[in-house]
């Protein structure tokens, strides 16, 4: 049976509103629920913000049935920046983190993902589909070349997230003339465990739903891990190539909702 997605809507945040009800399903993922914090963190009013928000497009999943008056209609959120943008703005919010000279010199049309977040009572159903099938469009409106960003593993405590790294850096890592690296003050190597004696079906498990989304679109990573302490959180940067998609994977990727989605 096709569930019923009528009562969803998908744009991009023009009003307000919907970036504060951003805001606030931000606050509740990752300080809530994940533990993190920072200077820009509005804890009285419960909204996770940054100086990067007022230059990012917001592209949200609105529950219509939600009430948007309480700030409670927006379930899923991705933040986005495109190179053009970024040379106004004057850097991505990645940049704190990674290296991103090797991207800039590729002179590939770039899109920054972040801030990445949906509803715990949304998660694993349609909406998440409908959020992807909209970045897909955002994606072939602005000819993007290469998707990135940071994403995260819960925790720095890197003795329980080393066999998820290892396998990323063993198995997933970027081209030489892709592969940005973690900024020194934070770096994390990656290559934890040998590859021989790596388990796949272990590292996996622990593998966040989010980075195994992204690997099976092809999507390869940086060198280093980067320790974000404020967020407590262990972050990498995944790429995704749309030129060296499999063409299964672009046909999954760039469908449309005209498309008969």
């Amino acid at each position: 049976m096709t569930p019923d997605t009528s009562y969803f809507e998908i744009r991009v945040a023009t009003e307000s509103r919907d970036l504060l009800a951003a805001q606030r399903l931000r606050y509740m993922v990752f300080v809530e629920e994940l533990g993190g914090d920072g200077p820009w963190v509005d804890h009285q009013d419960r909204l996770e913000k940054d100086e990067f928000d007022p230059v990012y497009d917001h592209l949200i999943l609105v529950d219509t049935r939600r009430d948007a008056a309480t700030l409670d209609h927006v379930v899923g959120v991705y933040r986005l920046l495109t190179g053009a943008r970024a040379r106004e703005f004057g850097r991505f919010y990645c940049d704190s983190e990674y290296d991103l000279s090797l991207l800039r010199a590729s002179g590939r049309r770039l899109l920054e993902l972040g801030r990445s977040c949906v509803h715990p009572d949304y998660r694993g159903g349609a909406g998440m589909f409908l959020l992807w099938n909209a970045l897909a469009g955002y994606v072939l409106d602005h000819n993007i070349e290469i998707l990135f960003g940071v994403a995260s593993f819960h925790g720095t405590q890197i003795e329980a997230l080393k066999l998820p790294l290892a396998w990323l850096h063993h198995h997933h890592l970027a081209p030489p003339a892709l592969r940005v690296r973690a900024r020194a003050a934070h770096f994390q190597r990656m290559d934890l465990v040998p590859a021989a004696d790596l388990d796949r079906r272990a590292a996996m498990v622990q593998m966040p739903a989010l980075i195994k989304a992204y690997l099976r679109l092809g999507g390869t990573v940086g060198e280093g891990a980067y320790l974000d302490l404020p967020f407590n959180t262990t972050d990498v940067l995944v790429m995704m190539d749309t030129a060296a998609m499999s063409e299964r994977h672009h046909r999954f990727y760039t469908r449309r909702h005209g498309d008969g989605v």
